[in-house]
């Protein structure tokens, strides 16, 4: 990605008393501005309706989100004393977006800044179309410096009203101005596909259908719905997980070499991937909901029990699905995507099982010893990677074990970027490599959007297990991706 730099700015986050901007952009700032990343010159407006708040009590907040965050007190307390400011936005009529953008413009005289400004939209997607008209009418859409515009998923429901949004977005705003952010695409390790494919030709000259069996890209929850019930119940696995996150997975899983690593190139190569792929057929599709059990020995309720849900609901907890891509390079090598709620353990991990020797030459009592090699990188809870080969067994001729080579993240670096960190940091420096385009938002719906009109059958696995059994035949053996490295 490209070494651009920070520039003095402002960072209106609206909603920025809410619950997002409390649990993640606040402590993201804070961060940065203890690790010296930030710009000398840069504030933050936090924009709501309580006409009870005032800068004072924004800025408590922001040290409380710091604090409660891990960072001390020593390390933020100048930076939200002078660089936090806040502003109702009161029932959002044009009068109130008329203060706003006059704000803006005292806070820029007062500080010596550019017209630099960066909205951040953490509202929910109701609240998107009168937020983005009341910028415009205030001409807070363009200035003498640039715009940016960071919008939250979800990105549309189903395909219409994806189009929609984009269509909505695209009115006010340019695309170069549109950070569509997918906390996924910050994680360390999902920035590192991109080194670990094209820094390495050793990996990237066997990346292909001729060298790879199977991939699959698994997000196992331990939780359950908890407060979300009221989204979660309309939703459900495939747009919360399927749609968004686990197809960016797969897209730079996927792609082709780009010419450059810069947001143009790889954003048009993620693009190429989704355009490739085949469509989705009933068979290839497993839907689950779970039912009562136990997480670490501990009972849970089943879905059907969880506040806020409809007793007959039959909105599907887990999804597994097979995906082909109809391209050169990946012809004939299905992908997998699993994810569930109340699994085991919570673990995001890519296996990529490569194709066994076409002989066998090493068997014990006439079964091949040999096992595939698998690539297993590790999202979280505990990023790194293995790489598993087979091994000879001492005081035995032939009996081969699988032994992983092996890197984590932690034991080489002290400190790991969490998503939000990366991700704001991105926007500051005006870098949209990580980011999502209206035409990648699209395209996916384009792939799922007609599975939302199957009737298809939600089966029951109990909270506690890896799934229904019938999603079993949708999977790299699941021992090989969750075993520990």
């Amino acid at each position: 990605m490209a070494n651009k730099q920070v520039e003095p700015s402002l960072f209106i986050i609206f909603g920025g008393t809410g619950d997002l901007s409390r649990r993640k952009l606040l402590p993201a700032i804070g961060r940065l501005a203890a690790s010296l990343s930030l710009s000398d010159n840069l504030h933050v407006l936090g924009i709501a309706r309580d006409t009870r708040q005032d800068d004072a009590s924004f800025r408590d907040l922001a040290m409380e989100s710091m604090i409660a965050s891990g960072l001390r007190a020593d390390e933020i307390a100048g930076f939200c004393n002078r660089r936090f400011h806040y502003q109702t936005i009161g029932n959002g009529a044009p009068s109130d977006y008329t203060q706003l953008r006059a704000r803006l413009e005292l806070l820029e005289q007062q500080h010596g800044l550019p017209a630099n400004r960066t909205f951040y939209l953490a509202i929910p997607t109701a609240s998107l179309g009168d937020t983005l008209s009341g910028l415009a009418s205030a001409g807070m859409n363009q200035s003498s410096g640039w715009v940016r515009i960071v919008i939250e998923k979800p990105f549309g429901y189903d395909r219409a009203s994806a189009g929609e949004l984009v269509g909505l977005i695209r009115k006010y705003f340019a695309e170069d101005q549109v950070y569509r952010i997918d906390h996924y695409l910050g994680k360390e390790t999902v920035q590192n596909l991109l080194v670990f494919r094209f820094g390495n030709p050793i990996f990237e000259s066997l990346w292909n259908r001729d060298h790879i069996d199977s991939v699959q890209i698994s997000v196992s929850e331990e939780l359950g719905v908890g407060t979300r019930a009221g989204y979660y119940d309309k939703a459900g696995a495939l747009r919360d997980m399927v749609q968004n996150h686990l197809t960016q997975l797969l897209t730079l899983l996927a792609m082709e070499v780009p010419p450059v690593i810069g947001a143009d190139s790889v954003r048009y190569e993620k693009i190429k991937v989704l355009r490739s792929m085949a469509p989705i057929l009933p068979g290839d599709v497993t839907f689950g909901q779970y039912s009562k059990g136990a997480i670490r020995g501990q009972p849970v309720p089943g879905y059907l029990e969880e506040i806020g849900v409809g007793a007959s609901s039959t909105t599907e907890t887990f999804a597994a699905l097979k995906v082909e891509i109809m391209n050169w390079r990946w012809q004939g090598v299905p992908f997998y995507l699993r994810t569930g709620k109340r699994m085991p353990r919570q673990l995001t991990r890519i296996g990529v099982q490569f194709r066994n020797a076409p002989v066998c030459m090493f068997d014990v009592d006439g079964v091949c010893a040999v096992k595939p090699n698998t690539l297993l990188l590790t999202l979280q809870p505990d990023e790194g990677f293995s790489l598993h080969i087979g091994v000879k067994k001492p005081g035995s001729p032939s009996d081969v074990k699988q032994i992983p080579l092996s890197f984590k993240y932690r034991d080489i670096f002290d400190d790991i970027p969490e998503a939000y960190q990366t991700l704001v940091l991105d926007v500051l420096k005006g870098d949209q490599t990580l980011f999502v385009h209206s035409d990648e938002v699209l395209e996916a719906w384009n792939l799922y959007d007609p599975l939302l009109r199957w009737k298809y059958k939600v089966y029951p696995y109990a909270a506690g297990t890896r799934g229904p059994a019938e999603a079993d035949r949708l999977a790299i053996s699941e021992k090989e991706l969750f075993e520990n490295f």
